[in-house]
């Protein structure tokens, strides 16, 4: 049998879908629907599919026998050029399908990373797809060499095929290793980016795939990102100002859309790209209202976002696609499981006021309103004050000023820190005052007494919360 061309995109092809349903899995609703939309973005032609139920997956063929032979006549009836499963397979049991079936059979993994392989744009980009794909690849290079196999090898008689085998390996494996640099590289320059514009309150779009984020991107900050009603249009990450109503700008971001079970060497080849996700300072996460699984893509996007460790970031749920007849059979019980969340039109516009509300709000729980009272010759504090924060008015009073501001409470331990500065929350008479020692910024226990030199009792106030996460801020793109 001639081997199958495996270097090939599936694009252009006529595909077979197949899917195991196992007992963990939700069978709501068509379980082929999104490996339908992932083959058509891919760009192959769906003939026809099939579904089986099974306590665990068969160790050779992971279908049943019964179901491969089924399948081997769906293929011949519709004259396929490729199967695609909605699981991910072993070689063997890649390679012994395609031995029964006579066609190329790929995997979730695989088509995935087809589909990022034609989407990819920027050099980074195309780095963490190539990284993915030769992790992918390296364990089944013995498979890519079946065409070698009639070679005959023993004990002491190694042909050429094993040293091309052993000779193919070391060279994935060195590229694999340049790649991890490279990026590792893209990672530390981001970084820096991040510790250069740490001034910034910074908002980041995730959700599902194809769930309007580009959209609503472009709505909120005319970005110019590609918008297409198709599965991972865009794996580049955009940053553009955007102007708050009565708030002030930040920076908002579009990251790569996460899918149910996203491939770990994906998430792990962007995960330059995903940190923009990791170090904003308010999630947007966008769901499709109008989707019928929009339930079980809520919960898919909080698995990745757990996987990340960024699940615990402040985040706002918005419910896009309003304007989709589809959208009001789910919109009732989606706000009545998520009442904190806003519904929007990324298409129409609608809800956009309630949205930059409810971000302005969210974003507004990470600042403290304090009055700081210090020296007029104090220079540095009121400097540092306008820097990080928001000046509302300052009362001048002989020899010293009181600046009322709003400030991030991860810039508040500079302020209170300071031996010439006494710090107020806004309206109330008591004094913010860290303890002396050995105590980080931010680092003040829930309630402590303490007397001054002048005998006046200071009370510290927990209005400081600062997390790991919060110490860092967002790049521009």
């Amino acid at each position: 049998m001639l081997e199958r061309d495996r270097s090939q995109s599936v694009a252009s092809e006529q595909s077979v879908l197949v899917r195991i349903l196992l007992p963990e899995d939700n069978a709501d609703g068509d379980p082929l629907s999104e490996l339908e939309g992932l083959a058509s973005t891919a760009g192959t032609r769906v003939v026809s599919g099939m579904t089986q139920r099974r306590d665990k997956p068969d160790i050779t063929t992971y279908l049943g026998s019964g179901k491969v032979e089924e399948l081997k006549r769906l293929v011949e009836a519709h004259d396929a050029d490729v199967v695609i499963f909605d699981n991910n397979l072993s070689p063997s049991q890649i390679r012994n399908l395609e031995k029964t079936l006579g066609v190329k059979v790929l995997d979730r993994t695989e088509l995935i990373l087809d589909i990022f392989a034609s989407n990819a744009r920027t050099y980074e980009s195309r780095l963490a797809v190539e990284l993915a794909q030769m992790e992918y690849s390296l364990p089944r290079l013995k498979r890519m060499w079946s065409h070698l196999s009639r070679i005959k090898m023993g004990v002491g008689m190694r042909g050429p095929g094993e040293k091309q085998l052993e000779t193919d390996r070391r060279l994935a494996e060195k590229r694999i290793f340049e790649l991890r640099e490279e990026l590792r590289g893209i990672e530390r320059r981001k970084e820096r980016q991040v510790a250069a514009r740490s001034d910034h309150m910074t908002v980041s779009i995730v959700g599902y795939t194809n769930a309007g984020k580009s959209t609503l991107m472009n709505a909120l900050t005319d970005a110019g990102v590609l918008a297409a009603n198709k599965l991972f249009a865009t794996l580049d990450t955009r940053t553009r100002r955007w102007q708050l109503p009565n708030w002030g700008p930040v920076l908002l971001s579009d990251t790569v859309g996460f899918i149910r079970d996203l491939p770990h060497s994906l998430i792990a080849s962007f995960k330059a790209t995903l940190e923009e996700s990791r170090q904003a300072d308010l999630l947007l996460h966008v769901a499709d209202a109008s989707s019928s699984d929009v339930f079980q893509q809520i919960a898919a996007v909080y698995e990745v976002l757990e996987e990340l460790g960024i699940q615990a970031k402040d985040a706002l749920l918005v419910l896009n696609k309003i304007d989709s007849p589809a959208a009001a059979a789910n919109l009732e019980g989606l706000l009545n499981r998520y009442p904190n969340a806003v519904a929007v039109s990324a298409k129409t516009g609608d809800g956009f006021e309630k949205l930059a509300l409810a971000v302005s709000d969210a974003l507004s729980r990470s600042f403290a309103d304090i009055d700081v009272q210090t020296d007029v010759g104090n220079g540095r504090m009121m400097a540092y004050l306008s820097a990080h924060g928001e000046v509302l008015s300052k009362r001048f009073d002989d020899d010293h000023v009181v600046i009322h501001c709003r400030i991030p409470k991860r810039f508040l331990g500079r302020v209170t820190n300071d031996a010439t500065a006494i710090v107020r929350e806004h309206g109330s008479q008591e004094i913010v005052k860290p303890l002396r020692g050995d105590l980080d910024d931010g680092d003040l226990p829930a309630s402590v007494a303490k007397t001054t030199n002048e005998k006046e009792t200071v009370r510290v106030i927990p209005i400081i919360d600062v997390s790991a996460d919060d110490t860092s801020i967002e790049d521009v793109a």
